[in-house]
Parts: structure tokens; C-alpha cells; sequence
């Protein structure tokens, strides 16, 4: 009988029911039914979410519930908390720009809120920005570019993670240039970042395609700027040791100097999540080398 059920299932296409319909309390022929073929829907979406969440190729699980909400985290007002776990973002086509020193859970955020998507059925790609561009140049060496881009554009939502830690040549600066730019309004992007806006050209190197980067990221975009000051004092006080005032000193001058970096880079951000809405962005640059 077991073999038989089994051979139905596959011609059906019942792929779990055969394995856990023993499973299911039997107590009218209606509710064992309902509860049977449910059983093989919760199955065939738990297996969807596993596949999605393997093919996003995530390079560490992390949830939202993990996360701390700290207060030194700003949004701007037109969202919450609420929202962006939601994944309002992802149906109004915005992106989410994480900026903040290292340490500050970017990455983290950026993950979970890539996992929670997979979980809902949507479709990820999770790269760090240096491997993507290196990706990008060596499909485009090898003649795969199309087939790449094919890839990265049946997904969802893009997570580009750790932007500003590499500089790029020329060559990748415009290849991720045009990966970005072919989302615009289209899909939604998240990016992780240690630097301001304005320091953006140190990563791709040319002033007029890094302000036409920015126009269409920030266009449609939730920014979250992170200010870690107390982060970084007390990891300065505790580094004092047993010698007392005169590390105490020491530090204290250490934290006078880091202290404007990270004002600045707060007042930098806070500025941009203030214009999140830009009326026209700027034009593209020629696409000569892409077929």
C-alpha cells in the first residue's frame, strides 16, 4: 500500500505526503485532507525558502531578531522600524543605504533583511562589492557578461555589501555602475558603506559617474546613518589599562580626534536622508564596451 501511495504522489507531483501523511490526526475524511494536503504546502515552502536563501549565497545566516536596535541608529521619518522589517521597501522599488563605521551591524541588517526576504518567496543576490566587480570584469574577459547580468536581474532585491573598502579601476567602476543603474526603479538595492557620500569618488575614481551613482540610489532610498561615538569612547577608555591618568590622557586625545570624524559623518548623513527624494538623476554614461 505504501509503495502505492508513494507512486501516486509522484505522478502528482506530491512530493512530502507520502513520506509524513502518517503524520496527520485522522478525525473526519474533510479535515484529514485539508490537513494532509497543507502539510505538503508548508513543506513545499520551507524547501522554497531553504533553496532561495542557498542560491542568494549569503555569507553568513543572520535574523532580525538577532539584531540591536540601538539608539544611535536614525531613520529618516518617513519610515519605522515596523516598515523596513516589513519589506515595505521591496514593493515600493526603494533602496536601503546603510552608512556607519565598521562595527555598527550593517552587514548584520543587511543579511536578515536579505533572509527575510528569501523567506517571503523573493528572489536575492547577496555580493560584497569588491568580489562583484571582480566577477563583472572577469565575465566581461571571458564573454559571460550578458549571461551574469541575466542572473543579477532576475533577482528581487541586490545586496551589495561593504562598499568603500576597494577602489576600482576604471573598467569595474562602470561595470558596477551599470548593474546599479539597471535596477533603478526597477528593483530594490541594498548597499553597506563606511563612507559618506562625499567620499564615494575615492571608491570609483571618477566625480561625474560616482554623483550619478548616488542620484540613483538615493532616489526612492531609506538611508540609515549610524553615529557610534560611546561605541568607540568606551573601547578607548577600556584600552586605558592599569596605568592610569597617564593612558587616561593618552586616550582622551585619542577621542578628541576620532570625535569630529564621526560628527561629521552624522551630519553628512543626516543632510542626505533629509533630500532621500531627488527630483532627476543625473544621465548615464555611455555603455560602448557592453553589448
Amino acid at each position: 500500500m505504501r509503495a502505492e501511495v508513494k507512486e501516486i504522489c509522484k505522478a502528482l507531483h506530491l512530493a512530502y505526503i507520502a513520506d509524513r501523511f502518517e503524520e496527520v490526526m485522522f478525525e473526519t475524511k474533510e479535515q484529514f485532507l485539508r490537513d494532509v494536503l497543507a502539510l505538503e504546502l508548508s513543506c513545499r515552502q520551507q524547501a522554497k525558502q531553504a533553496r532561495l536563501i542557498k542560491k542568494a549565497k549569503f555569507r553568513e545566516l543572520k535574523w532580525l531578531k538577532d539584531y540591536e536596535w540601538s539608539d544611535h541608529i536614525h531613520w529618516p521619518t518617513t519610515t519605522s522600524k515596523k516598515e523596513l522589517c516589513d519589506l515595505r521597501f521591496l514593493e515600493r522599488k526603494q533602496n536601503v543605504l546603510l552608512l556607519g563605521s565598521p562595527g555598527t551591524g550593517k552587514t548584520h541588517l543587511a543579511t536578515a533583511l536579505g533572509i527575510q526576504a528569501c523567506q517571503q518567496g523573493h528572489e536575492v543576490r547577496f555580493f560584497r562589492v569588491a568580489d562583484l566587480v571582480a566577477v563583472l570584469e572577469e565575465a566581461l574577459k571571458n564573454g559571460t557578461l550578458g549571461r551574469l547580468k541575466r542572473s543579477i536581474d532576475a533577482c528581487e532585491l541586490l545586496i551589495l555589501d561593504e562598499l568603500g573598502y576597494v577602489p576600482f579601476q576604471k573598467q569595474g567602476s562602470e561595470l558596477l555602475f551599470h548593474i546599479i543603474a539597471d535596477c533603478y526603479e526597477r528593483k530594490s538595492v541594498i548597499v553597506t558603506s563606511n563612507l559618506e557620500f562625499g567620499q564615494w569618488n575615492r571608491v570609483f575614481g571618477d566625480n561625474r559617474l560616482t554623483a550619478a551613482l548616488v542620484d540613483r540610489l538615493v532616489h526612492h532610498a531609506l538611508i540609515r546613518s549610524c553615529c557610534t561615538l560611546m561605541k568607540h569612547i568606551s573601547a578607548l577608555t577600556m584600552s586605558c589599562g592599569p596605568h592610569g591618568r597617564k593612558s587616561a590622557a593618552k586616550n582622551k586625545c585619542r577621542r578628541s580626534a576620532i570625535m569630529p570624524t564621526y560628527r561629521c559623518l552624522a551630519r553628512s548623513t543626516s543632510t542626505m536622508a533629509k533630500r532621500c527624494f531627488i527630483k532627476r538623476p543625473l544621465p548615464m554614461p555611455q555603455r560602448s564596451w557592453i553589448s
